[in-house]
């Protein structure tokens, strides 16, 4: 004999039906919160204080006079900034703008002669001497592999270094204490491409470390190499604290006679510490 109650079958077909239903609806947010990249974002913002230790030269184009920054004008270490603004507009593929800027001025007394651009700064005169080489890199970076704990991907960028140099000395005995000064310009825009990568150390988004490497050698014209590198630790779901160390920009520019191009050696590099913000 059979003792169900219909009403009891549609109550228990309705329980199953909204059992099945829930997990139809939970179990695939659960399957795709547990693959989601620990990185993901649309938009990322990097800064970094930046405590650079500048070294390098200048070569004038006429007569071939290098001048060394540190030991003829004695440039010091200061403290600077670099940043970056990445749009990850798919999973695998961004755009980017990054920079650094260069701006160091030096008052000293000249150690010996120094020629620049057909001007002649004597040994024993107050000089005042000015370097601007900012970095402005727009670039393309496309992750060859990219899995739940971090990527490797490849990028692109052009890196434009608006650079000039810029010499000032009041007076001079054998100019009849007249003023002497030279400036020159240069527009350093050098392709560069390398790799860059993030890989979290656990298995949660606490902590990671990221680098890239980025190079080119042009010939005649110069070469370029930079590298970054630091270790993170994630403090919200959106901003996390950085630090490491940068050699910001190993920069040659190979003087140019015929196109009255002076040369420019200069590197950058020292410790930073920044915040990152990811949305």
């Amino acid at each position: 004999m059979n003792t169900t109650n219909p009403r009891n079958n549609e109550r228990a077909g309705s329980r199953l039906l909204l059992i099945l239903l829930l997990s139809a609806i939970t179990v695939p947010s659960l399957h795709a919160q547990t693959d989601t990249d620990f990185d993901e974002y649309k938009v990322r913002i990097t800064g970094f204080w930046f405590y650079s230790n500048p070294s390098g030269t200048i070569e004038d184009a006429t007569t071939g006079d290098i001048i060394n920054l540190h030991k003829d004008i004695g440039f010091n270490s200061y403290s600077t900034f670099s940043g970056k603004l990445d749009w990850k507009f798919t999973r695998k593929n961004h755009i980017y703008l990054a920079g650094a800027p260069f701006d160091q001025s030096r008052q000293t007394v000249l150690q010996r002669t120094i020629v620049f651009q057909g001007q002649t700064f004597n040994v024993g005169v107050l000089t005042k001497v000015n370097l601007s080489a900012p970095l402005i890199a727009p670039g393309y970076q496309y992750d060859i592999s990219r899995r739940r704990r971090g990527h490797i991907g490849i990028a692109v960028q052009i890196d434009l270094f608006p650079s000039s140099a810029s010499f000032f000395a009041a007076a001079q005995v054998n100019t009849n204490n007249q003023v002497i000064s030279a400036k020159k310009s240069l527009l350093a825009p050098i392709p560069v491409a390398g790799p860059e990568g993030r890989f979290y150390l656990t298995n949660s988004p606490r902590l990671f470390v990221e680098g890239n490497l980025f190079g080119m050698y042009l010939f005649g014209y110069g070469n370029f190499i930079s590298t970054t590198d630091d270790v993170g630790v994630t403090l919200t779901k959106h901003v996390s604290l950085n630090a490491g160390y940068q050699l910001g920009t190993r920069l040659n520019v190979n003087v140019d006679e015929k196109k009255d191009r002076f040369g420019l050696s200069l590197t950058q590099k020292g410790p930073i510490v920044g915040l990152e913000v990811s949305f």
